[in-house]
């Protein structure tokens, strides 16, 4: 017997302490017990041992934190599900109802007449600047409620005064230019009504943010991502020309090689505060009308694991060939992974006799993370996908934030007879949610992006791991352009000269680490400090050179905000173009917290001089 216990007590250290050697499973992956080694022992009840206080698996990656006390918002939170059901659900469908009605109604007029109607709009936006008196009226922005923009940061610049600029009636798909491989479009156009007009086509812009409910006006003053990004670049990489109105109401046309190409480089990040874009043309490219994706299932360490991902999509020997038109990765514990990688197939090699055709888009179908986290169970596994649904996979389940609404939404039974109310809108959701829930999401959540570069994916995951413990975690790699001129996010300097994995002579790989979830010593009932992770993630960042999107919750001060990003080139077009004292610094409009009415008189009276920090 004694030697049964001694089998079994091994069997339970080898689960605690993985030897780490990653493997690629095509076999039933159980997941690793996290379980207290002294416990587990003790549990084998052994007679007269003493047994010491071993340190469990999670002891040793993450601080001890002490309990914490419940308090009302808490329950709130909790419930919440039912203002969700009630309210946010149906309110929600009438929304996506109303704006499809208004994309097919958009469609139906010729190009002409939605070109005639676009200057009509330009017109009133340089006469409603031509108003703004610069004594008493604020700072220029757009008049969309705080609570439309997708994300979790707080729109406080619009909780002062402030001048609006009514930018509504820009969502238009003005033209698809089939010969230029062009699609020329407004600000307020979402991915959901993009793919809807263009995938018909067999066309896609060459970059397509996941959520429906992303606009071509946030991707490009912010920032945009999707599993293309490896080849194409951020979303703002595949911009041919942007349409913008300046301070002092000129309407110019910039693009990377006319006389206002220094305003083409400096849009991109600068959060609308050069100017008012009021149409862009994106670049297109051709596409199939499936996806063949395969799910590869891994384990290892958090550095095996990174290791795996970069080799799916770049390959150590070069070879072109061996790239996919799309990859993913999403981590679901410290030691597991599934990574996707997507080709676009034709209708005929998807209906061929053995493939199996997934309609994820269904709404009774299970959320997508979940679906692929089977692979680990199942081992690697190809199915082809219908591009369009592809494209939008994670948005009916908001990724995995899905599960924190709805703790129940995954249910096979709440999907078919609810599911095809979801996703709820991101926007009725913070409209709902007041001002304490909206402090103890900030607190006890997290919606992060890091643009890391390739190589520090594995430092960044152990990071985050020790930090915050949030999992799932998505990876998508993109690719940083070397520009001629230096922007707000930028590659290494001489990074070319190391021909690091994913690298070329133009082009820098990063990846976005997607952390969103609620943490795990929340999930514990542990004290947790969301303000004080930001700041030292953010540290993380600068000392890595890498980047935080300027969507998330930030607690930069302004000197660390310009040690993160570059605001040479931003200052220079700032000045030139007249935004001083007329649109708010991308700061102003990125920090945390209520503007104080000095702050927007400092603001409004700004002189032109750099904002940006000298390094220390």
């Amino acid at each position: 017997m004694s030697v049964v216990r001694t089998f079994l007590a091994l069997s339970l250290l080898d689960n605690v302490y993985p030897k780490g050697n990653i493997e690629k499973t095509n076999f039933v992956i159980r997941r690793r017990a996290k379980l207290d080694f002294s416990a587990a022992w003790q549990s084998l009840s052994f007679p007269s041992l003493v047994i010491l206080n071993v340190p469990s698996m999670s002891d040793l990656q993450a601080p001890l934190r002490p309990k914490r006390k419940k308090v009302l918002v808490d329950y709130l939170v909790q419930f919440r599900w039912i203002v969700v059901i009630f309210v946010v659900l149906p309110a929600s469908c009438f929304i996506y109802f109303k704006l499809f009605l208004g994309d097919v109604k958009s469609a139906m007029k010729s190009e002409k007449r939605r070109q005639k109607e676009h200057e009509e709009n330009v017109k009133k936006v340089v006469n409603r600047l031509k108003q703004r008196d610069p004594k008493k009226d604020g700072l220029v922005c757009t008049a969309r409620k705080p609570y439309i923009a997708v994300g979790m940061r707080n729109v406080d610049y619009k909780r002062v005064r402030h001048f609006e600029v009514d930018l509504s009636a820009f969502r238009n798909i003005i033209e698809v230019d089939k010969e230029r491989m062009v699609a020329k479009v407004e600000p307020l156009v979402n991915m959901g009504q993009i793919t809807r007009y263009t995938v018909p086509m067999n066309l896609a812009l060459a970059v397509v943010a996941e959520l429906d409910d992303l606009t071509v006006g946030g991707l490009i003053n912010g920032y945009g991502i999707e599993g293309s990004s490896h080849i194409y670049g951020l979303f703002s990489d595949t911009v041919v020309a942007m349409e913008v109105v300046l301070a002092d109401g000129r309407v110019v046309r910039c693009t990377k090689d006319n006389e206002y190409s220094d305003l083409f480089y400096g849009i991109p990040w600068s959060q609308g505060t050069l100017g008012l874009l009021v149409s862009a043309e994106i670049k297109l490219i051709p596409i199939k009308e499936y996806m063949r994706l395969t799910y590869s299932p891994y384990r290892g360490t958090l550095k095996e694991l990174a290791q795996a991902y970069a080799d799916s999509f770049a390959p150590r020997d070069g070879d072109p060939s061996k790239v996919p038109d799309f990859v993913e990765g999403m981590i679901y514990t410290p030691t597991e992974a599934v990574h996707m990688t997507g080709r676009y197939a034709s209708k005929e090699e998807a209906k061929k006799k053995g493939n199996v055709i997934n309609n994820v888009g269904w709404w009774f179908k299970p959320w997508f993370y979940q679906h692929a986290q089977t692979a680990l169970k199942r081992g690697e596994f190809v199915e082809y996908i219908p591009t369009r649904e592809y494209y939008h996979r994670h948005t009916r389940c908001l990724y995995w934030e899905g599960k924190l609404i709805l703790p129940f939404g995954d249910q096979w039974w709440f999907r078919w007879l609810l599911g095809w109310m979801m996703p709820p809108k991101v926007s009725l959701l913070k409209a709902t949610q007041g001002e304490a829930i909206r402090n103890y999401y900030h607190e006890m959540h997290v919606i992060q992006d890091l643009l890391v570069p390739l190589y520090k994916v594995g430092e960044a995951l152990e990071y985050c791991h020790h930090e915050m413990e949030v999992y799932p975690i998505w990876l998508c790699p993109h690719r940083l352009f070397k520009l001629p001129v230096k922007t707000m996010v930028y590659p290494e300097p001489g990074f070319e000269h190391h021909h690091r994995q994913g690298d070329t002579s133009y082009a820098q790989m990063f990846t976005d680490i997607g952390v969103y979830y609620a943490p795990g010593p929340v999930f514990r009932g542990e004290e947790f400090n969301g303000a004080k992770a930001v700041r030292n993630l953010e540290e993380w960042l600068i000392q890595n050179h890498s980047f935080q999107p300027q969507y998330a919750v930030s607690e930069l001060t302004e000197k660390n905000f310009w040690r993160m990003f570059d605001g040479s080139h931003y200052e220079h077009c700032r000045q030139k173009y007249g935004a001083v004292g007329t649109f708010m610094s991308v700061y102003y409009k990125s920090k945390k917290g209520k503007k104080t009415e000095k702050e927007v008189q400092d603001a409004e009276s700004e002189i032109l001089e750099p904002a940006y920090a000298e390094e220390a």
